[in-house]
């Protein structure tokens, strides 16, 4: 059983899929590890340092990749990069497939089981595999740092001698596992902290961190979750009221971070051009969701924007990519507990079982066709 870890193409991808920690992990399993040479980096990680856990390196991806049975990846197999991947293969990774239905008929048509790992069910069994919630948590403290960073002011009230320095008021919107790192961080970090969601079950969450919930609680907003704990996405009438209602509070904030995403669908646009006029000069607005179409509707995916009344609206591409030694800890952490399912280990073999729920609701391609239901009708 050989387990291929090539190096990411993809974008300034910092982060890698097996630590050595994992590496020794798989080892134990019964697993030859191969790493492409420099592959982790980026994220602190020496080719030393995995060769002393036991893998063997790679002078290429393709090397690597040659007679794999599992390839582990931080992002899908780039257009140049299928066709180098072995038949049969089984590929694991973050595949954002929405919107990219070719790259996933490519991944059919090249023969390999494809599993996104960040359509992992939230059920207890799978929490140690959830890659959605590690990296989130991750920019969800990054990105307060990112704006504390950019407001150039200190964050928590200050009396000193030469006066009494006022604590930054910070409003974060969308309260899942990135907002409530948000919360958490900004809190300690001194700052005075507001947070809004759709999602009714967030408001005992933001009051428990001591932030104060800010949101139109009607009927809609009663219903306004999933089975599964997504957002919905709101009507129009109701996306006007929480408009109305977050203007008036925005303008006054000196940082706002947003975090709203809708599985499958464009980022919701929270913060309006007029809103942002609004906003004092000096004040910084962090986009989580930039690489969706962003929360705010001036930001620009992979910049830092200054408006013409000085607010700054950073867009940082791959946030847990910032902290990628830490990111890539916890990620390959989660690959190891999901691909350690898949591995007999008394016969230290691959024994993927097709009807485990986390096996379906993962996989994406297999046997040359799209087989997962979100897909296989489109592609």
């Amino acid at each position: 059983m050989r387990i291929a870890v090539p190096a990411e193409t993809q974008g300034a991808e910092t982060r890698v899929a097996v630590t050595p920690e994992t590496v020794r992990k798989f080892i134990g399993l019964g697993a030859d590890v191969a790493v492409e040479k420099g592959a982790g980096l980026a994220s602190g990680i020496t080719d030393g340092e995995y060769e002393a856990a036991g893998a063997k390196l790679a002078g290429s991806a393709a090397e690597a990749l040659a007679g794999a049975d599992i390839v582990l990846k931080v992002r899908r197999p780039a257009e140049g990069e299928i066709a180098g991947l072995p038949a049969g293969a089984l590929v694991v990774g973050i595949m954002d497939p929405y919107g990219s239905e070719a790259q996933v008929e490519a991944l059919a048509k090249a023969n390999v089981s494809a599993f996104a790992m960040e359509f992992m069910p939230r059920i207890t069994r799978a929490q140690v595999m959830d890659v959605l919630s590690s990296q989130a948590n991750l920019a969800g403290y990054r990105a307060v740092v990112d704006g504390a960073a950019e407001y150039g002011r200190a964050l928590p009230m200050m009396m000193t001698a030469a006066g009494t320095v006022p604590a930054a008021k910070i409003f974060i919107m969308g309260v899942g596992v990135a907002g409530l790192q948000a919360i958490a961080t900004a809190r300690r970090m001194g700052a005075i902290v507001t947070a809004t969601d759709v999602r009714p079950a967030t408001k005992e969450q933001v009051e428990s961190l001591g932030a104060k919930f800010l949101a139109v609680e009607d009927e809609e907003f009663k219903q306004a979750q999933t089975a599964g704990g997504y957002a919905k996405e709101m009507s129009k009438e109701y996306q006007a009221k929480q408009a109305e209602l977050t203007a008036s509070h925005i303008a006054k904030q000196d940082i706002v971070i947003t975090t709203a995403l809708i599985p499958g669908r464009p980022a919701p646009k929270l913060i309006s051009a007029a809103m942002v006029e609004s906003m004092k000069p000096g004040s910084v607005i962090v986009d989580l969701a930039v690489e969706r179409g962003g929360n705010c509707e001036l930001a620009k995916p992979g910049e830092v924007v200054t408006t013409a009344n000085g607010v700054k609206i950073v867009g940082h591409l791959n946030v847990p990519g910032r902290l990628p030694a830490t990111s890539s800890s916890l990620y390959a952490k989660n690959l190891f507990a999901f691909v350690e399912t898949l591995i007999d280990k008394a016969e230290k073999k691959l024994a993927v079982n097709w009807e485990d729920e986390l096996v379906k609701a993962t996989c994406l391609t297999k046997g040359g066709a799209v087989i997962h239901p979100n897909f296989a009708a489109k592609a």
